[in-house]
């Protein structure tokens, strides 16, 4: 079998950004399969590794939402920020912006009413176990 150089490799994926472009965003090639970025038709999946890599990448957005949202953040110890994070993650910024009750307390300090608003929102209701684990650790401001 064929071993590939790194040379012939850099080649191949020269050409194919070229030949491919680049499309952030999901669009019906030619033959009307969903694809993204250089070509990845999406009907075949995905490896670990790719979602592993965008799972990083859509942290760090949340992350980087959360603090640029909210001036206060930075008063939030590690769980408590994570769960604004892992919201974020969930509903994205405008979503989490919507909990305006449950922001309002998170800045006053007051934790337990910021976990009291979380359980009682549609949100939790659709979320079941995700919504109780994250207002425990908003109460607590410890990992479970």
């Amino acid at each position: 079998m064929c071993q590939l150089t790194k040379s012939c490799e850099k080649e191949i994926l020269t050409i194919l950004r070229r030949r491919e472009g680049f499309s952030s965003m999901p669009y019906k090639c030619p033959t009307g399969h969903l694809t993204v970025g250089y070509g990845h038709n999406l009907e075949c999946g995905i490896s670990a590794e790719a979602a592993e890599f965008i799972l990083r990448q859509d942290v760090k957005s949340a992350v980087s939402a959360v603090k640029n949202a909210f001036s206060w953040w930075n008063q939030l110890n590690e769980v408590r920020l994570f769960v604004l994070v892992d919201m974020c993650f969930n509903l994205g910024i405008s979503g989490l912006k919507r909990f305006k009750k449950m922001l309002a307390a998170c800045a006053a300090g007051d934790y337990e009413a910021a976990a009291e608003e979380m359980l009682s929102s549609r949100w939790a209701l659709q979320v079941g176990a995700r919504a109780r684990e994250n207002a425990a650790m908003m109460r607590s401001g410890k990992w479970p």
